[in-house]
């Protein structure tokens, strides 16, 4: 018991608690921010009894939560049914990243045909907004960056496109939220989201797929450097 009391004492400490929680999509918010911030770290069996009563919900909607969050390729179940924090490995993340960089890409060169000029102006204020100094949390960020690429690949009006994008996008947040801190990332970030409205704006299709791509394979180098990185602090 006092273990399980220390344990939420330390998540509501942390900020990580909301409270309230009652809605399966609110509770898979909720857990998708503790595996972001590594609150609950990769490979970490997940004690539903002890995250429902922190989130003040009983543990249906909270197994509905991790329903979602399987999908999204965040959450896994052992042999035993038993669920955890997904831990995939280097060439995984990289195999799905090299799958998103080819949709974003696609993606963007269609948006630079379709886009209305007002998706285009939306896309233009998200990232100056990003560019600004207002933004100094770095999960808002990092929130703000997915919506850029998601607003960007939405421009494109292929629905197809648009529901893949999202699935594997979403299978990749913990991996793109980790290359987001890496050092120097945000101005790295910055530097390649103006190259990609720069080539929206010109509606110029080969300059938008070949940023896109450029864009996504620089997640590879970051992820690989904190993976390396970790390796040589474990051993």
């Amino acid at each position: 018991m006092a273990d399980k009391n220390a344990w939420l004492l330390k998540l509501k400490k942390e900020g990580a608690v909301s409270p309230r929680q009652s809605l399966a999509e609110e509770a898979a918010d909720n857990l998708r921010e503790f595996i972001l911030l590594e609150k609950l770290a990769p490979g970490t069996p997940i004690p539903e009894r002890d995250i429902s009563a922190a989130l003040g919900i009983s543990r249906t909607p909270l197994r509905e939560a991790m329903r979602l969050l399987v999908v999204e390729g965040l959450i896994e179940y052992s042999s035993t049914r038993r669920p955890k924090v997904a831990d995939p490995s280097l060439e995984e993340i990289i195999q799905y990243i090299k799958v998103l960089a080819a949709l974003e890409a696609l993606g963007g060169g269609i948006a630079c045909v379709e886009a209305s000029f007002v998706e285009i102006n939306d896309i233009l204020a998200l990232n100056e907004l990003m560019a600004s100094n207002k933004i100094t949390d770095p999960l808002e960020f990092f929130r703000l960056d997915m919506q850029f690429h998601t607003l960007i690949v939405e421009a494109s009006k292929n629905e197809p496109l648009i529901e893949t994008h999202r699935q594997y996008n979403a299978r990749l947040w913990r991996a793109r939220f980790i290359s987001s801190r890496r050092t120097k990332g945000r101005e790295t970030t910055l530097n390649e989201h103006k190259a990609i409205s720069e080539a929206l704006i010109k509606r110029n299709v080969a300059g938008m797929e070949n940023a896109m791509r450029a864009h996504l394979y620089t997640t590879i180098e970051n992820i690989s450097e904190a993976k390396t990185k970790e390796n040589n602090h474990e051993t």
